[in-house]
């Protein structure tokens, strides 16, 4: 893991919003550069829910997600995308949120849910990170002992 991820530039301008920590998670590539697994971030993705949501909603004005499904806000150069909705409806933003891995005090939607989301999707550029996430997976497992 990284030394601190409040360091990276897009983390710190999420940071700065100054919206409530449990009403939004890190989406997209940010939880496998939490991980290590990616060494840099060319934009954040966020899920937001209530207070979290209302606050992005302050800086720009909210349109339609680009997947359909839900709004979005971008910020700056669209470098920070605030979702209200995630993907699909398989994915309610409350359990992604409430499952998020809390890392250096800042949430990020679990890996797990990571890899089932860019399955889900299967864009092209994803096949990467589930390489990355498939090989990361299968390593964890062979470490955990036999009982």
């Amino acid at each position: 893991m990284l030394a601190s991820l409040r360091r990276n530039r897009l983390i710190r301008q999420v940071l700065d919003l100054r919206m409530p920590s449990g009403d939004y998670a890190l989406a997209g590539s940010a939880p496998l550069y939490a991980h290590g697994l990616r060494s840099r971030l060319g934009d954040v993705d966020v899920v937001a829910r209530g207070e979290a949501w209302n606050i992005a909603q302050t800086f720009e004005k909210a349109i339609r997600a680009p997947s359909g499904i839900g709004h979005v806000v971008r910020i700056g150069d669209g470098e920070i995308e605030i979702f209200d909705r995630w993907v699909a409806p398989e994915w309610p933003i409350d359990s992604l949120i409430d499952d998020a891995e809390v890392i250096d005090g800042i949430r990020f939607v679990s890996l797990r849910d990571s890899l089932a989301w860019k399955r889900y999707l299967n864009r092209a550029k994803d096949v990467a990170d589930i390489r990355l996430l498939e090989r990361y997976f299968r390593e964890q497992y062979a470490q955990v002992p036999a009982r």
